[in-house]
């Protein structure tokens, strides 16, 4: 008595047709993926520089988003740029703006290194 089983292995042609169509299908879906953020940012180019403004970014941005390789997202980049003034603008409303965070010397002071160069002269 034998039995059939509904389902089959997929022979080594047939994963290797799904592979090659699952990479096709990706870079597929990539390439219009640039193409619709290329899109996006030749909108943004024709904004003026108050609507720009408006978004957080600047000319200089756009161009320098356009100029990047073709491979590269142009939005990543103005994204960016649009975060960090957001967060430049809200250290600044909190007082933080102009503040330096320095982390502590480990190299002595002008004082501290007379007063100990004092205290070896003293003691020889």
């Amino acid at each position: 008595m034998t039995f059939y089983s509904d389902t089959q292995t997929p022979s080594h042609f047939a994963r290797m047709v799904n592979s090659v169509a699952g990479v096709v299908a990706l870079r597929l879906r990539q390439f219009v993926q640039v193409v619709k953020s290329r899109q996006d940012a030749a909108v943004l180019a024709s904004f003026d520089d108050r609507m720009l403004a408006d978004i957080g970014l600047t000319r200089g941005d756009v161009r320098d988003a356009v100029s990047e390789p073709v491979w590269r997202d142009p939005t990543a980049l103005l994204t960016s740029r649009a975060h960090e003034r957001r967060i430049n603008r809200r250290r600044a409303a909190l007082g933080l703006g102009n503040r330096v965070f320095d982390a502590p010397s480990i190299a002595p002071s002008a004082n501290e290194l007379r007063a100990s160069i004092g205290s070896v002269a003293c003691k020889g």
